[in-house]
């Protein structure tokens, strides 16, 4: 037993020398940290299990489309404007701007605001029909949900390429818009801005695993899984 203790010890102590002939490990390893404890934007957490919302939208595209496409975008987004005043800023004030901006901060900016609320949007077990203040201006400004319903499956069908179908708060309404790329209503360079109130992702990784070049059928499996709760909040939010 004491022998073994020995061993014990004598390794601790050699381990604990070595390390402290070698600061430099320490320093990188400390700088890692800190660098990573510093990045002004990080890859939200699904709220949902990657299978929540199956059979609607696959486990393997969720992984994908969340840790792969989203991270990359908030990689790419803090890669470009590491060491200029954009760093300290908000999304909110950075999309306002990025006609302004590089591409990289349009592309990526874009990219991790509207997946962050994408996946707020949907929800396992949702669908049916919004209700409350929503349910109430979608009825007064579309006519019924079955219309509002065939605006923005249009939306996304016709948008062309990649891109994304909007319901946006708009001077006292609401209205269908499409916007391209990473895009949204609250950027400068939006044919149509506004307060997002429920956006769809039609960029083919959202749906090519199950769904192939279908998209009307992604399209109409969304309405299966839409958190109505989510939207009505950024509604009474907006107003």
């Amino acid at each position: 037993m004491e022998r073994r203790n020995f061993l014990k010890s004598s390794l601790l102590l050699g381990s604990l020398a070595w390390f402290q002939k070698f600061p430099i490990v320490r320093s990188i390893s400390n700088q890692s940290v800190r660098r990573e404890i510093s990045l002004p934007f990080r890859l939200p957490e699904l709220p949902y299990a990657t299978d929540a919302l199956e059979p609607y939208i696959d486990r393997m595209t969720m992984e994908i489309h969340h840790d792969k496409h989203h991270g990359a975008y908030v990689t790419n987004l803090n890669r470009a404007i590491e060491g200029t005043g954009w760093s300290t800023k908000s999304l909110e004030e950075i999309l306002p701007t990025v006609s302004t901006l590089p591409a990289a901060v349009r592309n990526n900016a874009g990219g991790h605001w509207n997946h962050s609320a994408f996946w707020k949007w949907m929800k396992p077990k949702g669908g049916g029909m919004p209700t409350g203040e929503l349910a109430n201006a979608i009825n007064l400004e579309f006519g019924s949900f079955d219309k509002f319903k065939e605006r923005f499956t249009d939306a996304g069908m016709t948008r062309f390429g990649s891109g994304w179908a909007w319901l946006i708060y708009q001077h006292g309404k609401l209205m269908v818009a499409s916007t391209p790329n990473q895009d949204n209503p609250l950027m400068d360079v939006a044919d149509a801005k506004g307060v997002p109130i429920l956006g769809l992702d039609v960029w083919e990784h959202a749906y090519y695993l199950k769904y192939q070049n279908r998209r009307a059928e992604y399209i109409a499996a969304f309405w299966n899984v839409i958190n109505w709760e989510e939207a009505g909040k950024r509604l009474v939010e907006a107003k």
